[in-house]
């Protein structure tokens, strides 16, 4: 469980995928300038999402940023609507629909789910080594901005 002011890891490779399907599935809600409520893939679960890309800095309720200390797939795809980490809405279409929390808990592994992800993709028009090449440029944009982690914002999910 992180702490405010530590550095948030890098997160697992197919959490970037995962922010370009919440993306394609119009399932993140901007609620204050560099603010924001994801909505799960399933419906069940709402994650409040906060970013200051000047500040370096970022907060969010889910799973992997809160309990494990990474960016989490919210924070990425807030940050690609705001231009701060590549978007790719080719890929991001090739991902709408995908059923993320069903293949992540049937199977988890994530190498697992990134494999059944790029085939979908991959009969959806898209080459398996796009998306490792667009994987590879957020991962790398992420470790430049060297996020850290800060106090949830006080605002209403409204």
């Amino acid at each position: 469980m992180p702490s405010p002011g530590d550095l948030l890891a890098r997160p697992p490779r197919i959490k970037v995928l995962e922010a370009l399907g919440s993306i394609a599935d119009g399932r993140i809600r901007e609620v204050e300038p560099n603010m924001a409520v994801v909505t799960s893939s399933t419906g069940e679960r709402q994650y409040l999402v906060y970013v200051d890309p000047e500040e370096r800095v970022a907060y969010s309720d889910d799973n992997g940023t809160k309990y494990r200390g990474y960016v989490g797939y919210p924070i990425i795809a807030l940050l690609m609507l705001k231009g701060y980490l590549p978007f790719d809405k080719r890929i991001a279409d090739a991902l709408a629909g995908i059923p993320w929390k069903r293949l992540n808990e049937r199977f988890k592994r994530y190498a697992i789910v990134e494999r059944i992800v790029k085939r979908e993709a991959a009969r959806r028009g898209v080459k398996p080594s796009e998306i490792d090449s667009y994987v590879k440029a957020v991962m790398n944009r992420l470790s430049e901005l060297r996020l850290r982690y800060v106090e949830p914002p006080r605002s209403p999910r409204s």
